[in-house]
């Protein structure tokens, strides 16, 4: 079909919104790799981020390529390429819960990386023999279900990290996303049609550096900026020997616990993906988009990088803002480009991350609202529920944020103490959890966090099977919820320091029980009498 272009103008909205996205998971991870796993800054420009930028190319040229053979099949020219790109989760626990910890076992960045690799190698696997199986997860659940997870994620992670910056340096980020608003909500055109993404850009990014003639308040870095100008040729390192030694010297079993999670989580978020670009208009053929999905992340960790890759959240903001496959290619190839010339750190210090957060906040209001439109009026109570597990999640989050915060000002208040001695780190354990020392009690909050991506599904599935008076099928979620719980994938979790780790392990404990009872509950349900439905 030749109406089906390789690259429209709004692809460039979708590339700038999607390499902002990008860059901003790769500041995260050179800063995690170098203050966590003590790699050196050189190993990380020029082992590590080559090999991600190598993920990232392929995946993203594979789903631009998809959506022009969708649109061939089906004789359109609206398909929108599945956005992609590192997995922000994955890559925190792999660091917090796997290198770190050999890290200080060895006192090796290279054993570190090493498991880093061997950790996303496996990940991956997960996710390409997943692929063969979503599909049936996804039609046995609720579109409700599938997208209030992903809205939860939306509105908290997303839209209100964003929103948050945004007022934290209103004067740089007010006019970006006011931009972005008149564009995308007041559908207004500017001048030779420039697209709104390539302004707000620029014009944020004029700002931050022009702030201190307006105001006083340095932002932007100068001299960082100078210092950042190192080009240079960074191939990626082939690095699939020191993937299968680690297998050999360091004890994978230990870190099973969170490797196997990592990955099933991560097909269950990619699938929730691909169901939200379905309710979007975009209907992508399930296991090819999952297969590829582990294909990137086994690719990028043969070449150096231990972080995996996924589908990311989104599609339906992207659609929205006009992107079709060209902002897919166009993202892989400059990551490419510039991870290969070592100019990602000049790029960071050149443009403030407040200068293209507005679109990625705009993609995150578009996916909550999606999951109210796209599915029947009746199951939006189904949608409300599924969004609290994320809430929850997120509440912990700052709780946890707050407590690293205060702990070393703590320690040092009662330094000298038998308090200080015994406990360096000052957190939650430190604190009996069924006391409100909130207004709600926090070990309800933490059971309530964990695992939120997959109770929010049980919940949100639950209430839609109520809602539709299918009471078998509530009852099956409701035994999901216990198989779920009774494993330790939802509600469990341990103490570590400041850490929240995820408990895996068989755990008949209240939550097990309480899924049990609910479905008891539902079986009775479906001998009562049911009043018709009003209309």
């Amino acid at each position: 079909m030749s109406k089906y272009k390789w690259f429209v103008a709004g692809d460039l909205d979708g590339f700038f919104g999607l390499m902002i996205d990008n860059l901003i998971q790769i500041l995260v991870l050179v800063a995690l790799c170098i203050g966590f796993c003590g790699m050196p800054q050189d190993f990380v420009f020029r082992v590590v981020i080559p090999g991600a930028a190598i993920s990232l190319l392929v995946g993203n040229l594979f789903y631009a390529w998809q959506a022009r053979q969708l649109a061939l099949a089906e004789n359109r020219n609206d398909v929108t390429a599945l956005p992609y790109g590192i997995n922000t989760v994955s890559l925190f626990a792999f660091v917090f819960f796997v290198m770190f910890p050999v890290y200080q076992k060895t006192n090796s960045y290279k054993a570190a990386w090493s498991i880093g690799l061997l950790a996303s190698f496996v990940s991956g696997l997960i996710e390409f023999f997943g692929a063969f199986i979503a599909e049936k997860i996804r039609k046995a659940t609720p579109r409700a279900a599938l997208l209030s997870a992903l809205a939860g994620i939306a509105l908290t992670f997303i839209s209100m990290d964003f929103l948050v910056r945004t007022f934290l340096n209103p004067l740089v980020a007010f006019v970006p996303f006011g931009i972005i608003l008149l564009q995308y909500f007041g559908r207004v055109v500017f001048p030779f049609k420039i697209p709104g993404g390539l302004i707000s850009v620029i014009v944020g990014t004029l700002l931050a550096w022009y702030l201190p003639h307006l105001t006083g308040k340095q932002m932007m870095d100068g001299a960082a900026l100078h210092s950042s100008i190192d080009f240079g040729f960074n191939f990626p390192v082939w690095s699939g020997g020191d993937l299968f030694e680690a297998w050999s010297q360091i004890g994978i079993r230990e870190y099973l616990s969170v490797i196997l999670p990592m990955g099933i989580f991560n097909v269950i978020g990619s699938l929730q993906n691909i169901e939200s670009a379905e309710a979007a208009g975009d209907k992508f053929n399930t296991r090819n988009s999952l297969m590829m999905n582990g294909v990137g992340t086994i690719v990028g960790s043969l070449f150096g990088s231990p972080f995996p890759t996924t589908i990311y959240i989104g599609h339906p903001g992207w659609k929205a803002l006009g992107a079709r496959s060209g902002y897919s290619s166009l993202n892989g190839i400059f990551m490419t480009l510039i991870a290969f010339f070592g100019l990602v750190s000049f790029v960071c210090a050149l443009i403030p991350v407040e200068a293209g957060m507005a679109i990625v906040l705009w993609i995150g209001i578009v996916i909550g609202a999606q999951a109210f439109e796209a599915t029947p009026t009746r199951h939006a109570p189904a949608v409300v529920l599924g969004l609290l597990p994320a809430l929850a999640g997120w509440g912990v989050l700052m709780i946890q944020s707050a407590f690293n915060y205060a702990a070393p000002i703590l320690a040092k208040a009662i330094e000298g103490t038998e308090a200080a001695s015994k406990t360096q780190n000052i957190w939650l354990s430190t604190v009996p959890l069924d006391q409100p020392i909130f207004p709600y009690s926090l070990g309800g909050l933490l059971s309530l966090s964990q695992g939120f991506l997959l109770s929010s599904m049980v919940w949100a599935a639950i209430a839609t099977f109520v809602i539709d008076r299918d009471f078998k099928k509530a009852i099956i979620a409701s035994l999901v919820g216990a198989f779920l719980a009774g494993t330790g994938f939802i509600h469990s979790y341990s103490l570590a320091g400041n850490a929240i780790l995820n408990s895996f392990q068989l755990n008949l404990g209240p939550f097990v029980w309480a899924y049990l009872l609910l479905s008891g509950l539902f079986l009775l349900a479906s001998f009562l009498k049911k009043e018709p439905r009003a209309v």
